[in-house]
């Protein structure tokens, strides 16, 4: 057989279940640590519950995919977790799903084992998301989970500090309400509304126009001319807010229509 029989022969198996995107869908793509808390906590020794190289190896990292050939609007992270929103109209890869996840989740994985030194690993899945509504849902989401991680994590070491076992600490918190964890804390020094901003809500990253002074030769003068840069927000709005802030960001990229 020769190769050129042989490689069409063989491509059928690598692309049959290729699925792609379909054109005005809206993808968001969530790259997950892989034991990422055997890692922090037990291998690298991160401070828990909340170590800001941890936080900024993940803004790294979330920045780092802004630049990987993709059109990125909003990367958004906390935890162990990134999420990037691509530009409506992003074709990279034609949209295929398979070219997308284990792209981002290679590159996630390099930059952030680049920034630790060691081996540090993602997954990647891709959310196919129908509107501007579900965007806004799909992020608001992920923001009240890093407020509910941040009250629990605080909780739980908290014990953990005070010679609880992981068991014990665990069933200690079972059952009890948001205001009973606020009590708790508060009891123990913390007010959980004072926390860093970063802690509760996650760290934002989009684009934003900059000043930029130059010189204009031919004239001899001085001129103020704008470019994109990555902003990064540590202090992103809460609930209602936030929903704001990414329906305006929607806004500024609108999908093309015809």
């Amino acid at each position: 057989m020769k190769f050129d029989e042989l490689d069409q022969a063989m491509r059928v198996y690598e692309t049959a279940h290729d699925h792609c995107v379909l054109p005005g869908i809206y993808i968001v793509a969530r790259a997950d640590g892989r034991s990422f808390t055997r890692l922090a906590r037990d291998v690298h020794k991160f401070e828990a519950p909340f170590d800001e190289r941890f936080r900024d190896l993940m803004v790294q990292t979330t920045e780092h995919l802004f630049g990987c050939g993709f059109n990125i609007i909003y990367g958004y992270t906390e935890s162990d977790e990134i999420s990037i929103l691509f530009h409506p109209d992003d074709s990279t890869f034609s949209r295929k799903l398979r070219k997308l996840e284990s792209v981002v989740a290679g590159e996630a994985s390099a930059k952030f084992s680049l920034g630790l030194q060691a081996l540090g690993t993602f997954d990647c899945r891709i959310c196919q998301l129908p509107a501007a509504k579900t965007v806004v849902d799909y992020f608001r989401w992920r923001n009240e989970d890093a407020n509910r991680n941040a009250m629990n994590s605080h909780c739980y070491w908290l014990l953990r500090k005070e010679g609880m076992t992981d068991t014990a600490a665990t069933a200690r918190l079972e059952g009890l309400s948001v205001a009973d964890k606020n009590e708790f804390l508060f009891q123990k020094g913390i007010n959980f509304n004072n926390l860093p901003s970063w802690q509760k809500r996650g760290v934002g990253l989009y684009w934003k126009e900059v000043p930029k002074e130059g010189f204009n030769p031919m004239k001899n003068e001085k001129v103020i001319t704008t470019r994109k840069q990555i902003y990064i927000d540590y202090e992103l709005p809460m609930k209602d807010d936030y929903g704001k802030f990414i329906q305006g960001l929607l806004e500024k990229y609108p999908r093309e229509t015809g």
